[in-house]
């Protein structure tokens, strides 16, 4: 049995699976799946086709999907295998520019068509939301919708709890998610024996032809070790920050310590001649070195309201 082993979370192959004008059944299974059954796709056009690299410089760093379905809606796709700083701002704001980006000169506000995101997370941005699929939209707090022209959809891929042998039953969000996290170890006779939905198997195949072309399959090892290395990236910069953290922390600790010191000893020593103009020996040295800076403060204020009372 020859397996995929292709990760469709790689950003390259992701694009190839689900914004390929050659395979569009693919993408209105997958959208239909995560914008549910009260408005079924039926067809989808894209806005920013593939377009194969052409020379060793080309970057490919257009990798997210915009699609027009047969209502209209615009809706951008994308994969993240980490959660940048700011994820949830970007959503918002690519959302709100594809809205805002429909009205020209002469349009009512009437006419725009809503923009939706859909965001597949390989992290969640939610941990604590057991949630695998999560649906904002514009909301009065007590729920009464005010539109759903802006909606952003995440999809947390590590909340999938639904083993193999219960996907038959699953929903198609869980399908598509299980076959997102493991189609990698299957073989096309394997994703057709739990998958019954030919979309599915159009989808492996899609992979499958990845797999079997040199020059894309050079691609995706390069989009597939750049995301190593991002993801190495930011784990080192992570870890160098909580050891600067850690330092600093020391430092100002020990700062801290000599400032404390430093008080207490002026205290100690306010004391003990305190002492010597009240002609008492209440406290000795070795007894006020065990007291903490509060205890020193209170004996000292003490002393001088003793001493200004004698002066009276």
């Amino acid at each position: 049995m020859v397996v995929i082993g292709i990760k469709p979370t790689v950003d390259f192959a992701f694009k190839r699976v689900f914004g390929n004008p050659e395979h569009p059944r693919i993408t209105i299974h997958f959208l239909n799946a995560i914008l549910g059954p009260s408005l079924q796709i039926r067809s989808v056009e894209f806005c920013n086709p593939i377009l194969d690299k052409k020379t060793d410089d080309d970057k490919l760093s257009i990798l997210d999907i915009l699609a027009e379905d047969d209502r209209g809606r615009l809706i951008n796709i994308e994969i993240q295998t980490s959660v940048p700083a700011g994820l949830n701002q970007r959503l918002t704001y690519y959302v709100s520019s594809l809205y805002s980006g429909q009205l020209k000169e002469g349009v009512k506000h009437t006419a725009l068509n809503p923009a939706i995101s859909i965001c597949v997370l390989t992290q969640p941005m939610y941990s604590k939301d057991p949630r695998l699929h999560l649906d904002f939209r514009l909301r009065e707090t007590s729920g009464l919708l005010l539109t759903d022209d802006l909606q952003i959809h995440l999809l947390q891929l590590s909340k999938l709890r639904e083993p193999v042998q219960n996907i038959s039953g699953a929903t198609s969000v869980e399908k598509w998610a299980y076959f997102l996290l493991n189609v990698e170890h299957l073989s096309l006779s394997g994703v057709r024996g739990i998958f019954p939905e030919a979309e599915f198997s159009e989808a492996a195949g899609v992979l499958n032809m990845i797999s079997q072309s040199p020059e894309q399959r050079q691609l995706y090892e390069a989009r597939l070790k750049f995301q190593f290395d991002e993801a190495a990236r930011m784990e080192g910069a992570l870890n160098q920050g909580r050891e600067e953290g850690l330092k600093q922390g020391r430092e100002e600790g020990r700062e801290e310590g000599r400032a404390r010191g430093r008080a207490e000893g002026a205290l100690l020593g306010q004391i003990i001649l305190l002492q010597e103009q009240m002609g008492v020996a209440e406290f000795n040295q070795n007894e006020l070195t065990n007291f903490s800076e509060a205890q020193l403060s209170e004996v000292a204020e003490e002393f001088k309201r003793r001493l200004r009372n004698r002066s009276r």
